[in-house]
């Protein structure tokens, strides 16, 4: 099959969405298919360089992240025929809408990831940001509505968006979501973890946990950094590793809290990471930890266990009943007290007690994550006949 992924922006700096079709591409040379992807990226962006498949990429878009583009319209119009099967990413911008309409007007059926949008918490958070998307509601419900397939990574996404807006009739669909094994090709995990101390000299020799994520406050940041400062003390030999990228700004407000509780000499700020370096600083960490307000599924946390790392994430990371079940990792609330908890018990743990969690990372990854399940389900949901709708309760 030839499957055609519409994403907003494949920049990392956009999250979750811009990795998952990275991680699907991969996914669909693995099962034997093929896939495209259109965005409104400049043509010349770095980041394009490394996909694994064809990207139209059309340039940037009018009104900001809303992304309107007649390029985007007409070159839809042009080439939705060739595909067995049409996939937006995201919710909320113009090309959600240019794709449902041009697909009806061609009979063409199309599919909506929603990649944690309509998750309640942000209403709760952004109340501005509320009435504008209750504005929009009726425009973004007509795409849903009329999707072949509503795509959640978890049934609890799934559940969680009925609680977001009314009407809420479509679709739902819950693919076994994933990355594609980084140890599927040829790795050196000593050249990788080499590759980060050279680029991180000062935590050579140091044990420390991992943020690895966008600096944001839905990542509860703040809680994490607080949370080290307060448990610092009882490990002189514990570091704080913060990478990411930093669109908001929010990096100035975390240092602060670091400098006023005498721990800024041991959090580090080593930007966005890639490549060998983000895998050798997932292979050296303690513990990877996530203590999120808001997380879909969370892809970090999926890479970390292929690295046979244990993960220390709050309930609101949306597959933390299977980190539960399989003994790789610690889960608390989305709290202060609770991320302080969540270090405190992993440092309190014996060394053996650690060596076993991580001794079951990866085969939890192995049996719950890998991203060819879902490049197969997307697919098959394209290739069944059209399903009755599933009236969703209001």
């Amino acid at each position: 099959m030839l499957i055609l992924h519409i994403v907003d922006s494949l920049s990392p700096d956009r999250g979750g969405p811009p990795e998952a079709v990275r991680q699907l591409a991969k996914a669909y040379l693995e099962i034997g298919d093929r896939t495209e992807v259109v965005c409104l990226d400049n043509p010349d962006a770095a980041y394009l360089k490394n996909m694994p498949c064809p990207v139209h990429a059309l340039g940037q878009s009018y009104l900001g992240r809303y992304a309107f583009s007649l390029r985007l319209w007409r070159w839809l119009d042009e080439n939705v025929n060739r595909f067995d099967g049409l996939v937006m990413n995201g919710i909320w911008s113009f090309p959600g809408l240019a794709l449902s309409r041009i697909a009806q007007r061609h009979g063409r059926r199309y599919g909506i990831f929603v990649h944690g949008a309509l998750d309640p918490w942000f209403n709760r958070k952004y109340p501005l940001k509320r009435i504008k998307k209750i504005m929009y509601w009726p425009c973004q419900y007509s795409i849903l509505r009329d999707a072949l397939a509503v795509f959640f990574t978890t049934e609890q996404e799934r559940k969680l968006a009925q609680k977001s807006f009314s009407p809420n009739r479509w679709n739902g669909v819950v693919v076994p979501y994933g990355i594609t094994d980084p140890e599927g090709t040829e790795t050196d995990a000593n050249r990788q973890i080499e590759n980060f101390y050279a680029s991180e000299p000062r935590l050579r020799g140091r044990r420390y946990f991992l943020f690895l994520a966008r600096i944001h406050e839905k990542k509860g940041c703040d809680l994490l950094v607080e949370a080290f400062a307060q448990i610092a003390r009882l490990s002189p030999d514990v570091d704080l590793v913060v990478a990411g990228p930093d669109p908001t700004g929010m990096k100035t407000k975390l240092k602060r809290i670091a400098e006023a509780h005498g721990v800024a000499e041991r959090v580090h700020w080593p930007g966005l990471l890639s490549g060998d370096v983000k895998w050798g600083a997932l292979r050296a960490c303690e513990a990877f930890v996530l203590p999120s307000h808001q997380e879909n599924f969370g892809i970090a946390v999926v890479e970390t266990l292929a690295m046979s790392r244990p993960v220390l994430i709050s309930k609101q990371v949306n597959i933390y009943p299977a980190i539960e079940e399989d003994g790789v990792g610690l889960v608390e609330d989305d709290t202060l007290e609770g991320t302080r908890r969540l270090l405190t018990r992993w440092l309190e743990m014996s060394r053996d007690d650690r060596a076993a969690m991580a001794q079951k990372t990866r085969t939890s990854f192995l049996r719950r994550y890998a991203m060819s399940r879902a490049a197969r389900a997307i697919n098959e949901t394209f290739s069944l006949p059209p399903k009755p709708m599933c009236i969703e309760p209001q």
